[in-house]
């Protein structure tokens, strides 16, 4: 009986927290399929209205900005080019370095291990004007690169795949010198294919990442042309229905992705393959 009380109370809690959570973004999208004076008047709304293709295709096709040169439809595109450059330069890069760091003799590696680390403390406020400046003298400002490289190199996911491979038998790497597999080989036809439940879980961590940067495409874009959805939500003009318009569209490419995805995210996150 008291765990049948127990098992009933923590569901309870998670429903009570599932509609905290959801009941607010239910309202925003209810209310955006809405006219603006029906939200002027009777305020955020329940139920769906009959405004939905009108709003959502002005909010994608409307030009807007302190120029009016900019769509929704391109800071999507802007803001999808960002996040998966972002995400595979990441996974990458970090894939190299923990491999450099766990097979190769490399004297210190441990030290250089916690140097890389330690980077997550440093705030991206603190390095960004110094980014910026090297960003300008390669001519990288109101570019595609200049959004995806500064932020590219990820801490986090080396940690992780350093300790994944941290767990591979050292027998596989025996195996491997034995069939005539060199360093390069090794890494593509073993320690990849093994890596990738870790791969598309750091892949979806940093699309997440990309995608809800601010800062720095503010600080790096001067051209409306190259603005980000994030930017967009404080920027764009618009009745009070388009910008929940915009806000609820704005959700949907992470969520998409996670939850397609999911599985491979918790494999890799929560288990050793």
């Amino acid at each position: 009986m008291t765990k049948l009380f127990t098992s009933g109370f923590s569901h309870l809690i998670l429903f009570i927290g599932i509609f905290i959570m959801i009941v607010p973004v239910w309202m925003i999208f209810a209310s955006s399929t809405h006219t603006s004076s029906v939200i002027n008047m009777g305020g955020l709304q329940m139920f769906l209205g009959e405004s939905f293709y009108d709003n959502y295709l002005r909010v994608l096709l409307y030009k807007g900005g302190f120029f009016k040169e900019i769509t929704a439809l391109k800071m999507f595109f802007n803001s999808f080019i960002m996040a998966t450059g972002v995400a595979i330069l990441s996974v990458v890069t970090s894939l190299m370095a923990a491999y450099a760091l766990v097979y190769y003799r490399i004297k210190y590696a441990s030290f250089l291990f916690w140097i890389i680390f330690i980077t997550i403390l440093v705030p991206l406020e603190l390095r960004i004007f110094p980014t910026y400046s090297i960003m300008a003298e390669l001519n990288l400002v109101n570019s595609y690169f200049g959004l995806i490289v500064p932020i590219s190199a990820s801490a986090i996911a080396t940690l992780f795949f350093r300790q994944f491979y941290k767990t591979v038998p050292d027998e596989l790497l025996e195996s491997a010198k034995l069939d005539g597999a060199n360093t390069w080989r090794f890494f593509i036809d073993f320690l990849i294919p093994l890596s990738k439940t870790m791969i598309v879980a750091m892949l979806i961590f940093m699309f997440v990442f990309g995608y809800n940067q601010y800062l720095w495409p503010l600080l790096v874009t001067t051209s409306e042309q190259y603005w980000t959805v994030v930017m967009g939500l404080k920027m764009m003009s618009g009745s009070i229905v388009h910008r929940f318009a915009f806000v609820i569209m704005s959700m949907v490419p992470p969520i998409l992705i996670i939850v397609v995805l999911q599985k491979h995210f918790i494999k890799g996150v929560f288990q050793d393959k």
